[in-house]
Order: structure tokens, then sequence, then C-alpha cells
């Protein structure tokens, strides 16, 4: 005797082999992301092809991406019999997010003491945010104020510059 795997789930068995919540499915169903379709008893049932979906949801939600973005990704694919090439291409939209992500917190994870110890309080000063601030390279807090006299003359030359 075979074991016949069943092609569509219920809400209950959907949301327990995605690992989320029914509330997130009927949530992501509403925003377009994934469908069913509902018996002649009006039962929700998801093809297990959603299941797929729902974890590129749920992995690229955990690295920031925004829903505008994965729906964006989604509706790119075509709705029956998703191939493996069909997702690579999806997703090349998000390598260079992704690459930059990276880099963004390769550099938080390199420069995380100074910054706890910083005091800037700004990120439009923040070295890992504004790489081109060359106050930063003179050191943290206030280098106006604390920085030496060859420092700080530096600092109101470039400060004062007329970049047009």
């Amino acid at each position: 005797m075979s074991s016949k795997i069943a092609k569509d789930l219920g809400v209950g068995e959907m949301a327990a082999r995605a690992g989320v919540a029914v509330s997130t499915l009927h949530y992501y169903e509403a925003e377009g992301l994934i469908q069913s379709w509902r018996t002649p008893a009006n039962h929700r049932r998801f093809d297990r092809a959603e299941l797929r979906r729902v974890a590129i949801i749920r992995a690229a939600q955990s690295v920031g991406v925004p829903l505008s973005e994965i729906r964006a990704v989604l509706d790119r694919l075509p709705t029956r019999r998703v191939k493996a090439e069909d997702w690579r291409q999806a997703a090349t939209v998000w390598t260079e997010r992704l690459d930059e992500q990276i880099k963004t917190l390769q550099r938080l994870r390199d420069k995380m003491g100074s910054c706890i110890g910083c005091g800037c309080l700004s990120l439009t000063q923040c070295p890992l945010y504004n790489t081109d601030d060359r106050m930063a390279a003179h050191g943290a807090g206030p280098r106006r104020w604390v920085g030496n006299a060859a420092e700080a003359t530096e600092m109101d030359d470039w400060a004062n510059r007329d970049d047009g």
C-alpha cells in the first residue's frame, strides 16, 4: 500500500508546516503573496507549492526585505510549476541589496566596540553610515571641542570648504 501525500493543505496544516500562525497566512494572502482556494464546504485550502513561497517570504523578511519587494519578486514567478531556474532569476534582484546589507553588517561588527563608546548620537556623522566623514578619522566624539589644535584647524578648513 503506497502512501499518498495530499497536494493541498488546510490552513491549520499549512501554518504548522510553514512554521507560522494561521493569521500570518491570512495576512500574506490578503497582501497577495500567497493564494488559496475554497472547497464547496468553504474551507480554505493551499497548494503545497505555497509552502515554498512562505519560506521565501520568511527568509527575506528575516534579513529586512520589505513585503513590497518580496511581492515584486513573487509576482515575477509563474503561477504554476515554478522551476529552480525561475527562483534563481527572481532572486537576482536582491543580490545587490543583500551585498550592501552584508557590507554594512560587517562594518557594524568590526566597529561595534567603538560605536558603543562613540557618543556622536548622529547617523549623519556616523562613520558606518557616513563613510566620507573626514572628522571621524580623527576619533570619536565631539572632535572640534576635544581634538588638538592641528585637528581643529584641518576640520574647520574641511567644514568651511566651498563645494559649489
